[in-house]
């Protein structure tokens, strides 16, 4: 079954801010996962996570460290257009395989989240901690499921932003977690609040993506500096070893460690290409099982 994505993005020129909506677009084709990326060690066979770090600030306690899930696990991929161009680079049918290798039982749905309506195509920083810190317990809002219901249904769930997240705003003040919009400092406020949210649900992992870059032609180099430095941030103190959340690196593999996504992993706007797609879509399912199988602090965070 195709997937249709519809919507719209607008980026602001040199000197302005942007403003953007990733866009709901016709994915591509399914294709097969590339065949030369390790599947990783065998269940319960990798090395033991880190311990559990005294608390941080803004981190509250960390659960224990984890060691290998058992059984069947139960995963959610909740996307958008950018992560439905991923998961059509054969997410499912790499995990398939590796179940089939392996003995294994790990089935994984995909899910747009948010949904276009009630609540609106906005997957960013804010849209997490409103429905699942401002609004969470055991009722959807605006129709979207809560952390307490999820929780319920998957081991593991994943999560991501799409392409205008990296549209980040110059701070204008201390930051307010309430806000949507779009500055780090505000940023910084919800993923915190996030994470201690997390961290309520020791029997649950999360697997957060990197937010997703611009093109050099959608945005410009103060924004794009910004978007770098708040991910670094989330990759070298955010992410914390021991607990229950880590981190798929999709940025990096996106644009090599520079500003902004490279053209050759790119559509004709911020999108990623299928071929990319195809590459890095093997890298997410070792990175999944990584985390599935207890080596989710010791392993890459992007799968390479």
């Amino acid at each position: 079954m195709k997937l249709w994505w519809r919507g719209w993005i607008s980026v602001a020129v040199l000197g302005c801010a942007a403003l953007a909506s990733c866009c709901k677009r016709d994915d591509p084709s399914r294709q097969q996962p590339a065949l030369g990326v390790p599947l990783g060690d065998a269940p319960g066979q990798g090395p033991a996570a880190a311990s559990t770090p005294p608390g941080r600030a803004g981190g509250g306690v960390a659960p224990a460290a984890a060691g290998a899930m058992s059984g069947a696990v139960r995963v959610v991929y909740l996307h958008h257009s950018t992560g439905g161009v991923i998961w059509e680079g054969g997410v499912k049918s790499w995990l398939d395989r590796y179940n089939q290798e392996r003995g294994t039982r790990y089935s994984i749905t995909e899910q747009a989240f948010p949904k276009d309506s009630p609540y609106g195509w906005e997957n960013y920083p804010f849209d997490y901690w409103n429905i699942w810190v401002s609004h969470g317990g055991g009722q959807p809002f605006k129709q979207e499921p809560t952390l307490e219901m999820l929780t319920r249904q998957y081991q593991v769930i994943v999560f991501k932003h799409c392409f205008p997240v990296s549209g980040i705003e110059a701070d204008d003040g201390p930051g307010d977690v309430t806000s949507a919009t779009k500055t780090t400092s505000n940023y910084k406020l919800q993923y915190n609040a996030l994470r201690d949210k997390l961290r309520s649900f020791p029997g649950s992992r999360f697997i957060a993506w990197t937010g997703a870059a611009l093109k050099r032609s959608e945005t410009n180099p103060e924004q794009a500096a910004r978007a770098k430095s708040f991910f670094e941030w989330v990759v070298s103190e955010w992410d914390q070893p021991g607990d229950n959340i880590f981190l798929w690196d999709f940025r990096a593999l996106e644009t090599g460690g520079g500003l902004y996504l490279l053209d050759a992993n790119a559509t004709g706007d911020s999108h990623p290409s299928e071929a990319f797609a195809r590459q890095v879509a093997p890298l997410f399912g070792k990175r999944l099982v990584d985390v599935i199988e207890g080596r989710g602090d010791a392993g890459s965070r992007t799968g390479r």
